[in-house]
């Protein structure tokens, strides 16, 4: 993807806009009848206030008149309690049924922003300004937002379609490495899941080359928005995009328990995504080579997550309150081939603990 390329993907009723000059088409959006009597605010968190809002302030002139909402940084900003705080800043700053909400930021802004336009005043337009790799490939398309429920991954949520999209690669350039990686993994999803070809292109991609991934953003993005289009409520197939999180959610849910850091999403899914090839695996879904193929290519890119035994138990209690499930038993996407996958897999308990066991202990 050149550097002076925009790129537009239609989703159901508004764009997705890729490309290093998308946020003059936004500044221009806004300067339009339609928002420019609208009161503007823009919701992001500590990193985007400081890294990518003086960008956007600058290539965006309308931002400069916006109220900005701060949240903080992480997985803990997703709960009812920030919710309650956004929605009473919005109301003591006069917000108003017409007015227009930024969400600037990763995956945790794009997800609170979008269920707090959704949900103040019964709905607000709003727009979504992914600034990481895992917001740009993950959040851009299909129109979920949520929140936790205690420690439990997006119990909460409505889907809820912004006005637009606009994604500039540049602001990836702003991330630490593992903000990368945590987003990369999703890249490695999109591929194992929908085309060979692509896993091909994943594989042999220099991460150090700043804009080598611009144009995997934008073949991210395409992919997840045309599964989300032919199912946009999550009926069937686009159940595909959920291989990995079955065991990630889990993962990424026990560390916000714990004391010690939690886990990135990408982190989580990456090892989520080893689990559920091994079980794929021992349905006879994917031959023995293309597991080992996807475990050593994770594994030579993400540190293992400790996964204690003594864990194990817990980790099954999570999972029963993932979305997929029904009728109390474990719904899994899977993988019928790399570029390949099914959903609405029935796995027992058993088979997910010798999943957790075969990735703790692959050499």
């Amino acid at each position: 993807m050149s550097n002076l390329a925009l790129h537009r993907v239609q989703s159901s009723d508004h764009q997705v806009v890729v490309g290093r000059y998308c946020l003059a088409e936004l500044a221009e959006i806004l300067a339009e009848a339609a928002y420019a009597d609208a009161k503007l605010f823009i919701l992001c968190d500590g990193n985007t206030l400081e890294h990518c809002f003086p960008v956007f302030a600058e290539k965006v002139p309308p931002a400069r008149r916006a109220e900005l909402i701060e949240v903080a940084e992480g997985e803990e900003s997703k709960s009812i309690e920030v919710c309650e705080q956004i929605w009473s800043a919005l109301g003591e700053l006069g917000a108003d049924r017409s007015s227009v909400l930024i969400n600037l930021g990763g995956g945790v802004v794009t997800d609170l922003g979008g269920f707090i336009a959704g949900t103040f005043k019964r709905g607000i337009r709003f727009f979504n300004v992914p600034t990481s790799l895992l917001a740009q490939v993950d959040a851009s398309a299909g129109g979920k937002t949520g929140i936790n429920l205690g420690h439990v991954k997006n119990q909460v949520g409505l889907f809820n379609n912004p006005e637009g999209v606009f994604a500039d690669p540049a602001f990836i350039e702003t991330l630490p490495r593992k903000e990368l990686m945590s987003g990369f993994a999703e890249v490695i999803k999109h591929a194992l899941i929908y085309s060979p070809g692509y896993w091909r292109e994943v594989k042999a991609l220099d991460l150090h080359e700043p804009e080598a991934l611009d144009p995997l953003i934008l073949r991210s993005i395409q992919i997840k928005n045309e599964i989300t289009l032919s199912d946009p409520f999550e009926q069937g197939r686009r159940k595909i995009l959920n291989f990995g999180h079955t065991v990630g959610h889990a993962l990424e849910s026990l560390s916000l328990e714990g004391d010690a850091k939690s886990l990135l999403h990408g982190e989580a899914i990456a090892a989520g995504m080893v689990c559920e090839a091994y079980i794929s695996r021992k349905f006879g879904l994917i031959d023995q080579a293309a597991l080992e193929e996807i475990t050593d290519f994770i594994l030579g890119l993400y540190p293992r997550v400790p996964v204690e035994t003594l864990s194990h138990h817990r980790l099954i209690e999570l999972m029963r309150h993932d979305k997929k499930n029904a009728n109390d038993r474990f719904n899994f996407a899977l993988l019928a081939d790399i570029g390949d996958a099914v959903y609405n897999r029935e796995v027992s308990a058993d088979v997910v603990i010798e999943s957790l066991n075969y990735y703790s202990r692959r050499v």
